[in-house]
């Protein structure tokens, strides 16, 4: 089973590309590290206070590729650099 989310983030705080790129970079690193995940930046690469990003989970199970992404989505909703607008997960 594949689960597929699709988030949007405001980085209200960020004042250039450098400084949206910085949190970024930690966050997907981060992500990458503690969960079985891809995950990359996949819209507004050029604005420096909204990103788009792309998680991908594959599992044996639907339930357990869905709980993967959940947790991979709390970890980012924890950072307080940015904000979640919206998030839509779908399964392939």
């Amino acid at each position: 089973m594949i689960a597929y989310a699709e988030c949007e983030f405001q980085l209200s705080h960020s004042h250039s590309l450098k400084e949206k790129r910085a949190v970024l970079q930690r966050v997907l690193s981060r992500v990458k590290r503690q969960y079985n995940v891809s995950i990359a930046e996949v819209d507004h690469q050029d604005t420096w206070q909204r990103t788009a990003i792309e998680l991908v989970a594959v599992a044996s199970s639907q339930h357990i590729a869905e709980r993967e992404l959940h947790r991979a989505l709390k970890l980012m909703g924890s950072f307080p650099e940015w904000e979640q607008l919206n998030v839509t997960i779908d399964f392939l």
